[in-house]
């Protein structure tokens, strides 16, 4: 019976998630390119990273999202370029989404101001024969394999120097609607998105990092807050809590141009004394900077041209 109910209880969340939110992230301030395109570039060179989340673990149908983001400087077209891939499976639905990004930056106090956009394509797949209905033969459910593709778009702005990053950016703002099987549309909801953080060096070995994140549908809003302590910039732990929702910790380290993380969720709302054992989420991550202009990383000496 407890298996039914978890069953049930997930393909309830899994018909209604994707008109209520986009997938969720504790390891957010690393994977600020899926939530705001006038990111793209902010990193003067060329970076990449993979989040993979398994959320809700022990749930039938959990959760479980894969992300791809990356990103370039360019200086010839005043900006940077990006692109996120995303695939989301909840239950019997699967969700693959693509987008490539653009921001045009300029220079605004001590730091860089980045106005983007960016523009791809939703597609969703529905499978009705693993859904458990509530009541057999309803005409809403679709039957067999289903799906559908919509455009998508998004805007956003971010602003970050050496210590401190802001930005407010929306997603979906096209709206469109889902169709499976000929059934009733699901609404592409809109989001809003914004988030900052700041780097306060405590002394040359120490430094705290707190960071927030804003994300609604327009109908709910959630608030994460987090706080990582540093070790000379390359290894780092933290916690984070998201209101109604979940304590977070997080670790992680940097190797060069390599960093990785881990964050495991402990589930605080009605979820947490089910099934679930929590949520894991792991992080990859790598970034070559371009030397600024004027400054070299390397001496040349006349002897070995």
């Amino acid at each position: 019976m407890k298996k039914l109910f978890t069953t049930l209880s997930v393909a309830f969340i899994t018909y209604a998630a994707f008109a209520q939110q986009d997938p969720q992230f504790s390891q957010y301030m690393y994977n600020r390119l899926f939530t705001n395109p006038g990111y793209a570039g902010s990193n003067d060179g060329i970076c990449g990273n993979l989040i993979g989340r398994y959320q809700w673990a022990g749930f039938d149908g959990a959760p479980k999202t894969i992300v791809l983001g990356v990103d370039a400087t360019i200086t010839k077209i005043h900006g940077g370029v990006g692109l996120v891939v995303m695939e989301d499976k909840i239950g019997f639905q699967n969700t693959i989404a693509a987008r490539v990004a653009y921001a045009y930056r300029m220079n605004v106090g001590s730091g860089k101001l980045g106005i983007g956009v960016d523009v791809g394509i939703i597609s969703s797949s529905m499978n009705g024969n693993e859904f458990v209905a509530i009541q057999p033969g309803d005409p809403q459910i679709p039957t067999g394999k289903s799906s559908d593709l919509v455009p998508d778009l998004g805007a956003g702005v971010y602003y970050n120097t050496d210590k401190l990053y802001f930005g407010v950016s929306g997603a979906h703002l096209l709206g469109g609607k889902l169709e499976f099987d000929g059934k009733d549309p699901f609404n592409v909801a809109r989001h809003l998105y914004a988030t900052a953080g700041y780097d306060y060096e405590i002394n040359p070995t120490f430094s705290l990092r707190p960071s927030i994140f804003i994300k609604s549908d327009l109908a709910s809003t959630q608030l994460d807050v987090n706080l990582n302590l540093l070790i000379k910039q390359m290894v780092w732990a933290g916690v984070s809590y998201r209101i109604d929702d979940a304590v977070v910790a997080m670790a992680g380290a940097q190797f060069g141009e390599l960093r990785f993380g881990y964050a495991y969720d402990f589930t605080t709302s009605k979820l947490g004394g089910s099934n679930s054992s929590g949520s894991h989420e792991l992080f990859i991550g790598y970034c070559y900077k371009f030397n600024k202009p004027g400054v070299s990383s390397k001496y040349r000496n006349v002897r070995f041209l």
